[in-house]
């Protein structure tokens, strides 16, 4: 065959020799990635950084961290058998699973297991390079960690696969956590949220919690306390609870946030605002008297009869006596006395039927039906604390109203916002709500509350000389039938208010179907007690037979916990290096840990304030 003059011998040589190099190169390339094993070692492209949640005094509770997932592309593996025995010891799984998984897998893809640690990643590497797998790769993915574990589990909340909150503050403050990237960026920061929880009283009183959930065999406790001048919550908690850092393998009923989401009769506790509704309206002055004969019973001209048991023959009693002894006839004749409308309309303005408006996803509203749905029976029965359900969270903010002359104030979660660099966003700030009662129906509704703490059903929630305001409940639940109410389930309540001339704090506990005993007296408010002794000691309130010291600002921290620095230096003499390495993590502040051991010096002093740039100098021998 002749070559066409219109094509030069030439160009033509050198095209096939272009092409032919070009196709040496691409097989050459393409053989090396081939033979050579995936490891992925890329580190991931942050288009947002997630805020983290801290405690009021600075405790990390969640933060920002990059896990990985094991890629597996099936096709891409020489044998399976290599690929179980190298990556078993690695991941902490069985080899006979590992084939498992890859011969089930519907397609090609797949992830062996996602979310595992620096550490499983370094060794999951190692394996890979060392029997040279093929088919294998490391996909970084920003994650979450939460360094307390459990602790307020259902304030701080979850973070799904996709990197969106999934439950509590994590879900609630999602666009303030993780703002949306904007235009023309690639990166967006979040804001940090400072919760009003403080971890420390936190801590305490859920393994008094947990403690009481043991011994009482129950099936769930709710307990919060709050600081009853300015509504933020010191203590969210709700037992049983989940590890954040294990929560998708934990049951619902570790999840399940009681005191935002379940809705229950709160028996006797309310009528600490049943009374003090008809207090304010005038209709019982505090020298009235009542009979209790044992029941209260009324026949309506239709003949139709309403019976309500007491617990006991109180005989004469006042106001102040029936809240003493939990009188359910003293109470429903004070309520008889009363117009449906204004009865109605003060109970609302306390907030039951409505959602407190606090910082969590899915808020009950509870059951509080309008009076042109009340029967007869409806005023006695609601102002015993039954025909209605409330929230913990309700009764709290409830109680704001006795414990600041009358006004109710909002609850609250979040303390503070601030950006990475340290600068304030947002600060709570005091939120009343309305003015429920008059100052001297607050003030006395408390009196009541501190006689029913020194010789009524409270006596047992009582700390000592320091005044307490109590009320106890026992409540039916509801029969499992849905038809009356069940003869062994109960919920046992206590409400302190305390000090009760000067309230600081609210602190309320239910015992949700506990097993054998049941009143509220017996059973709560001992837990009660105990609490408060936590939150007193710990806030430094005076009172006579408890030790009660300055604070010389000096933390001191855990031998046995890794270290937090907040806004004061602690104490670090004698923590061990192990217990530091978390620090040095940290961007805001400079840290030099120089020899091995345990701590001898440190720069600065313990007490000294901590700022955004702060060098600390630890020596160890």
């Amino acid at each position: 065959m002749e070559i066409n003059g219109f094509i030069p011998k030439g160009r033509l040589v050198f095209l096939v020799a272009s092409v032919a190099l070009l196709t040496l190169f691409v097989v050459v390339t393409y053989g090396r990635r081939m033979l050579v094993p995936e490891a992925g070692q890329a580190q991931p492209r942050i288009a947002v950084e997630r805020g983290s949640i801290l405690d009021r005094n600075g405790k990390v509770l969640a933060a920002q961290t990059t896990l990985y997932n094991v890629a597996v592309t099936r096709s891409a593996i020489i044998d399976q058998d290599d690929v179980a025995r190298a990556l078993a010891p690695a991941l902490s799984m069985g080899e006979d699973e590992i084939r498992a998984r890859l011969a089930q897998a519907p397609g090609d893809f797949l992830y062996l297991k996602k979310k595992i640690s620096e550490g499983e990643k370094a060794a999951v590497a190692d394996a890979v390079a060392g029997a040279r797998l093929r088919g294998i790769r490391l996909e970084p993915v920003v994650s979450r960690t939460y360094p307390e574990n459990q602790l307020a589990s259902h304030v701080v909340g979850f973070l799904g696969d996709d990197g969106h909150g999934l439950t509590g503050i994590e879900y609630a403050l999602e666009g303030t956590l993780s703002p949306p990237v904007g235009p023309g960026s690639d990166r967006a920061v979040g804001t940090n949220v400072m919760l009003t929880i403080d971890g420390n009283v936190q801590y305490e009183l859920e393994k008094i919690a947990r403690d009481t959930m043991r011994e009482t065999g129950a099936e769930g406790v709710m307990m919060l306390a709050c600081d009853a001048k300015t509504g933020e919550i010191l203590a969210y908690i709700s037992e049983p609870s989940a590890n954040l850092n294990a929560f998708a393998q934990s049951p619902d009923e570790e999840r399940y946030d009681r005191p935002a989401l379940y809705a229950y009769e709160p028996g006797s506790v309310f009528k600490i605002f049943s009374i003090a509704a008809l207090l304010d309206l005038g209709v019982v002055s505090d020298d009235d008297l009542f009979f209790c004969d044992g029941a209260y019973t009324l026949t309506t001209a239709r003949g139709e009869a309403i019976n309500i048991k007491c617990l006991d023959h109180h005989g004469w009693l006042t106001a102040r006596g029936a809240i003493k002894f939990s009188c359910n006839d003293a109470t429903a004749q004070i309520a008889e006395r009363a117009a449906s409308a204004p009865f109605e309309e003060k109970l609302r303005a306390f907030g039951f039927g409505s959602r407190t408006g606090i910082e969590l996803p899915g808020e009950t509203a509870g059951i509080f039906r309008a009076r042109d749905s009340w029967s007869i029976r409806s005023k006695p029965t609601i102002a015993i604390g039954q025909e209605l359900s409330v929230s913990a969270l309700q009764m709290v903010e409830a109680a704001t109203a006795l414990a600041n002359r009358g006004t109710s104030i909002k609850l609250t979660l979040v303390s503070r916002l601030y950006d990475q660099d340290g600068t304030p966003v947002y600060e709570h700030r005091v939120q009343p709500i309305a003015q429920v009662v008059s100052p001297a129906t607050a003030e006395l509704m408390l009196s009541y509350m501190q006689t029913t703490s020194e010789s009524g059903t409270g006596i047992r929630a009582a700390v000592g000389d320091l005044p307490m305001a109590v009320k106890t409940g026992t409540a039916q639940m509801q029969s499992s039938t849905g038809a009356g109410y069940s003869s062994t389930d109960f919920i046992s309540s206590c409400i302190g208010i305390f000090p009760a001339n000067d309230p600081r704090v609210i602190l309320y506990l239910a015992i949700v179907k506990p097993v054998g005993e049941t009143y509220g007296g017996r059973i709560a408010a001992p837990v009660v007690s105990k609490a408060a002794n936590v939150l007193i000691d710990y806030l430094g309130m005076g009172r006579g037979g408890a030790t009660s010291v300055r604070h010389t600002g000096i933390i001191p921290v855990p031998r046995n916990r890794p270290v937090e620095i907040g806004t004061v230096m602690p104490d670090l003499t004698g923590v061990p290096k192990r217990m530091l390495t978390r620090l040095l993590d940290r961007k805001d502040i400079t840290v030099v840990i120089v020899g091995d051991g345990y701590v001898t010096r440190q720069s600065p002093e313990p007490g000294s304030p901590v700022e955004r740039g702060t060098r600390i100098e630890l020596t160890l021998e």
